[in-house]
């Protein structure tokens, strides 16, 4: 599996923790709602950079409070057909100006690519079968958006108005 972020292939960094395992020193770890609820505090002492695990079925309010704790939120996409995902991620950049990495995990394909890059995701996990050069060409081939995202990206009537003004 590719994981890109921010337009680049990069190497995961993170350890992902299961509910049991204890965190390694030092190193940045990922763990489920479940073990952040139970373990946050050992987990903040810890001092490492944190991570959370999100599945469609958690809700995003309940993680509010420990945002400027965490440097990755990772947001499950059981299946192509689980729209939740692209919500959270709105959710965490719009109302609550979450800046760190919001990344998409699980079942991600190619003609997700240029919405959940509107709803705020910056880093993608891809499914084994998705090319990456499949992933880039779908995302260059759509330029102009007609309605304001997360992404922040001008709008066409943003542009339109800009150029106007020259």
């Amino acid at each position: 599996m590719a994981l890109l972020k921010d337009g680049k292939i990069i190497e995961d960094r993170w350890t992902h923790l299961d509910d049991d395992s204890a965190a390694p020193e030092g190193k940045p770890v990922t763990v489920s709602l479940a073990r952040w609820r139970n373990d946050s505090e050992n987990l903040k002492a810890s001092g490492a950079p944190l991570g959370i695990r999100l599945t469609g079925a958690d809700d995003v309010e309940d993680i509010a409070d420990a945002l400027e704790n965490l440097q990755l939120v990772a947001i499950a996409f059981p299946a192509f057909t689980d729209g939740r995902g692209y919500s959270m991620a709105r959710i965490l950049r719009e109302r609550y100006g979450y800046a760190g990495e919001i990344r998409a995990t699980g079942n991600v394909l190619c003609d997700q690519a240029s919405l959940m890059t509107r709803c705020g995701f910056d880093a993608f996990d891809l499914a084994p079968h998705v090319s990456v050069d499949d992933w880039f060409e779908v995302l260059s081939l759509v330029d102009v958006q007609y309605q304001p995202a997360a992404d922040r990206r001008p709008t066409a009537a943003q542009l339109r108005h800009a150029s106007c003004l020259q």
